[in-house]
């Protein structure tokens, strides 16, 4: 038995990993990619619920972080032509690394969690964007100040890590940017995925 199930913790990982989705044809819509995936609506809109950030604000998050590539991880640092290793820990839609997601899984459980699936991506983002507002006072309606929390570390938006980092700075524009553009995008477009399940209807469509 204890074989059985250490051979399943072994192909676990890569049986998630084959379930990523193709990354949407059009990035640069949130309307284009809901309507091709309307299922990461529903995931963002319950990360919102439960954590609080707006739905348009998330995938900002993703689109800087992986543009949509469910298995993404850094490039490979080289040594002539030898490999010395990936340049940090980060995986999946929101490039969420080892110590991060070992915080998260402690606290809201992790057996079948999956840093390649988007669900759970989003519910992460959420997660640790609360507790940047618990412990940093940022605003969860602030996606440049949000994302400079999240690449920083909390301890390290503290202590202001990211104001000599005039690259970084660029970047988290660009993500405030992109979050203004997406929450223009859902205005024109959010009633056709807030209520398109048979049982969203009067006060079950929300």
């Amino acid at each position: 038995m204890n074989i059985v199930r250490g051979f399943f913790f072994m192909l676990l990982p890569a049986f998630l990993a084959g379930c990523v989705a193709a990354p949407p044809r059009e990035t640069s819509n949130i309307c284009a990619i809901f309507d091709e995936y309307p299922e990461w609506y529903d995931y963002a809109k319950a990360s919102q619920e439960k954590w609080g950030t707006p739905v348009h604000i998330q995938l900002a998050f993703v689109h800087q972080e992986s543009r949509f590539v469910g298995d993404a991880k850094p490039p490979f640092d080289w040594f002539l032509f030898i490999p010395l290793g990936r340049a940090s820990s980060a995986e999946g839609y929101a490039q969420i690394q080892d110590p991060a997601w070992e915080d998260y899984t402690k606290e809201n459980g992790g057996f079948f969690k999956s840093r390649t699936d988007m669900e759970d991506a989003l519910d992460f983002i959420g997660w640790y964007n609360n507790i940047s507002r618990n412990r940093l006072g940022i605003s969860l309606w602030d996606p440049r100040n949000l994302y400079l929390a999240y690449h920083e570390g909390h301890g390290g938006y503290s202590r202001g890590s990211y104001r000599s980092k005039s690259s970084l700075l660029k970047v988290a524009n660009k993500v405030d940017s992109r979050a203004r553009q997406y929450g223009a995008q859902l205005k024109r477009c959010e009633s056709r995925f807030k209520c398109r399940k048979w049982y969203q209807v009067g006060p079950f469509c929300d």
